[in-house]
């Protein structure tokens, strides 16, 4: 039996509390800070918050707060001991232990996903009606969401007169920043509206663009690292080399100089998040349904069939790129090479289910739009078609295989209400795109959109996954 993993150095004096310490912040974000302070010092430490489950916490406590990351290379697996975290708090349990640190942060971070943000996705607005919401209204001292908890903190600040955190969203949603203060800043007016002119004159909520592939650990990888360290660790998580953080270098108050290790610090991060999210999000996504509704486990798989490669090879070259503005200095055609390359990487077992969680929230954001402006300027965006019918067959709860589909999304029911009735494919989409959380009206009303999703999901369920991308793009 190995030894339990344990710290072997102090982590610096706490300076950001971080709501969702999933796999992708502990293998992406943590890492660029603990580089950070290693560079340059400073206190910084990470307390990590878990806004619903205890499990995060419970893995990393006997540990220390520390745990291992994995780098997945071509060359083999790369450990590393990463020892910044100096707290986790779960947050319904000790509300107060989290409104402490909160008095003292100087930065914020989030990677709650879509569905954290209590907003429509639609609109980008608050959503009034959301649970999480009505309870950071009820019970000030016990707020359930992460825009709650930062909401009424950025209060006591303001009144006890103190200058407030820098709040950064690193969520892979477009104008990350934007819609976060829009959420914060509907949800202070809810309580006061002079808190409201406050957050908005004083709080910087920077834009970021994440990027690195952090899989779902698999069966068996926690006695693999065990094997590979020679220390028992119960909360491991694994990455590819590939990294890219794009930050807006707006904060109104100190961070870690993240730099100096590699971040890149711009003014306008939109043209860097544009790409990331239609190229490597939008492909993904689209990959992710259609692969998974072909029997492909993980993106490796999806992308070694020479019908799926050829499919996400032609998104990029005739749906995507063409209605996308490249960043400065930037190649999409060798931007997308690297990213078929990240795909195949067999180390990387990326699960194509996993990929296809959520999708309620995602295809606005990583689909819809790159569909909407082809048609705005006169393409065929067949293949992008093809995945929203692809996503829809997935979110009926049963693949083209007769099989039953595990779907995780916060809007399931109604999705799969969806298909009641057995009714004709038409009619599927259409009550799909009746669906005003996910399509805008005038998106939903186009004949176009109506006829090429129609045909799509026709073509998807008689001739499979794989023959539907040939038709799609050929």
């Amino acid at each position: 039996m190995s030894e339990q993993l344990k710290r072997t150095r102090p982590a610096p004096a706490p300076g950001i509390v971080h709501f969702g310490l999933g796999a992708f912040w502990r293998a992406f974000g943590a890492l660029f800070v603990e580089e950070a302070v290693r560079e340059g010092g400073g206190d910084w430490g990470i307390v990590g918050v878990s806004l619903k489950s205890p499990s995060t916490r419970d893995a990393l406590r006997p540990q220390d707060w520390t745990y291992t990351t994995v780098e997945l290379g071509p060359e083999g697996e790369t450990p590393r001991h990463v020892q910044i975290l100096s707290d986790v708090i779960v947050a319904p349990e000790a509300p107060e232990a989290l409104f402490a640190a909160l008095e003292t942060a100087q930065l914020v971070t989030l990677t709650v996903t879509e569905k954290g943000y209590c907003h429509v996705p639609a609109t980008g607005r608050l959503n009034r009606d959301h649970p999480d919401i009505a309870q950071d209204l009820a019970e000030p001292d016990r707020p359930a969401s992460a825009p709650g908890f930062i909401t009424r903190a950025l209060d006591v600040r303001r009144k006890a007169g103190r200058p407030p955190f820098t709040v950064m969203s690193c969520d892979n949603i477009p104008s990350n920043g934007e819609l976060l203060r829009g959420v914060v800043l509907d949800l202070a007016a809810e309580i006061d509206a002079d808190l409201r002119d406050w957050i908005a004159a004083e709080v910087s909520f920077p834009s970021t663009m994440v990027d690195r592939i952090v899989p779902a650990l698999a069966e068996g990888d926690v006695d693999d690292v065990a094997v590979l360290t020679g220390y028992r660790d119960a909360a491991p998580v694994k990455h590819e080399p590939f990294r890219q953080w794009v930050v807006e270098d707006s904060f109104c108050a100190p961070r870690p100089d993240f730099g100096a290790v590699g971040a890149e610090m711009v003014a306008d991060v939109a043209p860097y998040e544009h790409m990331k999210l239609r190229c490597l999000n939008g492909a993904h996504s689209s990959l992710a349904y259609l692969g998974y509704l072909a029997g492909a486990e993980t993106m490796a798989d999806a992308v070694a069939r020479p019908a799926l490669a050829g499919y996400v090879r032609h998104l990029w070259a005739q749906e995507i790129t063409p209605v996308l503005t490249a960043p400065p200095g930037v190649d999409l055609s060798q931007y997308t090479d690297t990213l078929l390359e990240r795909f195949a990487n067999p180390a990387i077992r990326h699960r194509t289910w996993q990929i296809a969680m959520d999708g309620s929230q995602k295809l606005p954001q990583r689909i819809l739009d790159t569909v909407r402006e082809c048609l705005d300027a006169g393409r065929a965006p067949d293949g992008l078609l093809l995945a929203i019918a692809a996503w829809m067959q997935f979110t009926s709860g049963t693949g083209l295989d007769g099989e039953a589909i595990e779907v995780k999304d916060p809007l399931a029911d109604r999705l799969r209400a969806c298909w009641e009735g057995s009714p004709s494919e038409e009619d599927v989409v259409r009550r799909y795109l009746a669906l005003e959380e996910i399509f805008e009206p005038a998106f939903a009303a186009r004949p176009e959109v109506v006829e090429g999703l129609t045909l799509a999901l026709g073509r998807l369920r008689s001739q499979g996954a794989e023959a539907a991308a040939e038709a799609a793009t050929g």
